[in-house]
């Protein structure tokens, strides 16, 4: 069957093996058996540099090498830094942070999802600064160890922050997504970030229209099949 599946938000670190080692059995089951593999960001915890010689990185650029299929990478907020150098290493194009595809007669579009976030005003203000390219210049032309400390204070940072936000704030922004299918001229969607997995149908322009969130892989895996029905979200154990 020709499927094409997406993942996003697995957010692999060394401190969770488990989920790596969940991330390396699903590459060997199942995005070894289809047309192509879409990874919508945060595929990593957090990412200072192509230049960080952490072990982890090497072993799924050597996994997804290995892939029979081409994989596909959206930036996600953890992992917006992963560059061109990394790409290659892993086999892995690097999309913009909005594509369109025409697949199996479908017309979607695919993103990591916190630009639709607009309720979260503190963040949006965070993603407009760490997104100006002088400043990623900036920050990685620091010594490895200082862009580490640096990172850590951000994640505590944001931790803290998330704890005082409300849920919906955190959530999608329904005008926004509706702007968004609108502006590139779709009726599907699939993002991930918001770890809400789920697939919402609702009516866009008086057409129907759908919006499948991918779920996070902190307890288990999460992948949405594209075929010729149409969208499936899909759970399952590493």
């Amino acid at each position: 069957m020709s499927r094409t599946l997406f993942i996003a938000d697995l957010h692999l670190c060394q401190e969770e093996p488990a989920i790596t080692a969940g991330f390396l059995r699903f590459l060997a089951r199942e995005a070894s058996h289809c047309d192509a593999l879409y990874i919508l960001g945060d595929l990593f915890e957090a990412w200072i540099g192509d230049d960080d010689p952490n072990p982890l990185h090497q072993q799924v650029a050597d996994a997804l090498r290995a892939l029979p299929v081409p994989v596909y990478f959206i930036h996600g907020n953890r992992d917006f830094l992963l560059g061109k150098a990394y790409g290659r290493a892993s086999g892995m194009t690097l999309l913009p942070e909005e594509q369109v595809l025409e697949c199996y007669g479908h017309r979607l579009l695919i993103l990591h999802g916190d630009t639709l976030c607009t309720d979260d005003a503190g963040y949006q203000r965070f993603r407009a600064k760490a997104h100006q390219r002088w400043l990623q210049r900036l920050f990685l032309a620091l010594p490895l160890l200082v862009r580490k400390r640096i990172a850590a204070r951000m994640r505590d940072g944001s931790k803290q922050a998330n704890q005082h936000k409300s849920l919906s704030i955190m959530d999608v922004n329904a005008q926004a997504v509706a702007a968004t299918m609108q502006r590139q001229q779709v009726r599907m969607m699939i993002h991930g970030h918001t770890h809400r997995p789920a697939i919402h149908r609702f009516t866009l322009a008086n057409q129907p229209a759908e919006r499948a969130v991918l779920g996070a892989w902190h307890e288990r895996g999460s992948m949405i099949q594209l075929d010729a029905s149409g969208i499936s979200l899909i759970e399952f154990d590493w």
